[in-house]
C-alpha cells in the first residue's frame, strides 16, 4: 500500500502558498490549505484540489497565535490524518521604510508571524512526523528570501532580518533531525509576481524590478512552487539544510 502524503501548506489562499497546494495535489499529495482571514479564497483553492482527486482541508489560523496553531495541527490530524510535510509559507512585508521610520509595533508583527509562526508550526510538526516521537518521517520546506542576503536596506530591513533567521533556522533544525527521518530545507525566492507586494505599498513592483534582475523578468507563484515541490518529493531524498534559491539569477 502506498503511504499517505499529507502537507500542511501555511497562507495557502494565495500567490506562492496556492500555487504550492495545487502542484503538490497534483502530484499526488493531500492538502491541509491554512489561511489567517480570507477563508473564500482557501475554500477556491481546496475545491481546486479535490478537482485533482485530492482530498482538501481548509484550516483558518493566525501562525502567530499558539493556541489557534495548535487548533490547527489537531484539525488537520483529525480531518486528514498523520502529517507528511510542513510547508511553511505564511508571511507578511509592511510599507517600504527606513529603519529610522519604523516602529516596534511593526517589528513584533513582522517577527511574530515570519519567525515566530515558523517555529511554532515546525515544532508541532516536528512532534507528529520525527521517528523520536512515534512518526514516519516528513519534510519541512520553509520560505526565506533573496532579501536576507541581499539586506533589503532603504526597503524593508526588518523584512529581510526575519528571512535571514529563516535560513538559520533551517539549517539548524535540519541538522537537528537528520537521523530522525525528518528533512529540512528552505527556497528562497527574488523577486516573484504575486499579491504580496501590494502590501508594501508598491503593486508594480515585481515588473518595475525587473531591470534589476538578470533574466530581466520576475519570476512566478508556480515557479517557486515546483521548487517546494521538488524538495518536499523522494526526488529530494538525500537533501536537507539546503537554502534552494529561486531567483532568475539575483
Amino acid at each position: 500500500m502506498t503511504k499517505q502524503r499529507i502537507a500542511l501548506v501555511t497562507g495557502a489562499s494565495r500567490g506562492i502558498g496556492a500555487a504550492a497546494a495545487r502542484l503538490l495535489a497534483e502530484r499526488g499529495w493531500d492538502i491541509a490549505v491554512n489561511c489567517t482571514r480570507d477563508v473564500a479564497a482557501a475554500e477556491q483553492v481546496a475545491a481546486e484540489i479535490r478537482g485533482r482527486g485530492r482530498r482538501a482541508l481548509v484550516v483558518r489560523a493566525d501562525v502567530a497565535d499558539e493556541a489557534a496553531v495548535l487548533a490547527m495541527f489537531a484539525a488537520v490530524d483529525q480531518g486528514l490524518g498523520p502529517l507528511t510535510a510542513l510547508v511553511n509559507n505564511a508571511g507578511i512585508v509592511d510599507v517600504k521604510a527606513r529603519l529610522d521610520e519604523m516602529s516596534v509595533v511593526r517589528w513584533r508583527r513582522m517577527f511574530d508571524i515570519n519567525v515566530i509562526g515558523t517555529l511554532l508550526c515546525s515544532r508541532e510538526a516536528v512532534k507528529r512526523m520525527s521517528t523520536r516521537h512515534g512518526g514516519a518521517g516528513g519534510v519541512i520546506v520553509n520560505l526565506a528570501s533573496v532579501a536576507s542576503v541581499i539586506g533589503a536596506g532603504g526597503m524593508y530591513v526588518d523584512y529581510a532580518a526575519s528571512k535571514g533567521a529563516i535560513d538559520s533556522f533551517t539549517v539548524g533544525l535540519a541538522r537537528e533531525l537528520a537521523t530522525e527521518g525528518v528533512r529540512v530545507n528552505a527556497v528562497r525566492p527574488g523577486i516573484i509576481d504575486t499579491e504580496i507586494h501590494a502590501a508594501s505599498g508598491d503593486a508594480n513592483r515585481a515588473f518595475a524590478s525587473a531591470g534589476l534582475i538578470p533574466m530581466q523578468r520576475p519570476g512566478t507563484a508556480l515557479e517557486v512552487a515546483q521548487a517546494i515541490a521538488w524538495l518536499a518529493g523522494d526526488e529530494a531524498g538525500y537533501v536537507t539544510g539546503s537554502v534552494l534559491t529561486v531567483s532568475g539569477g539575483r
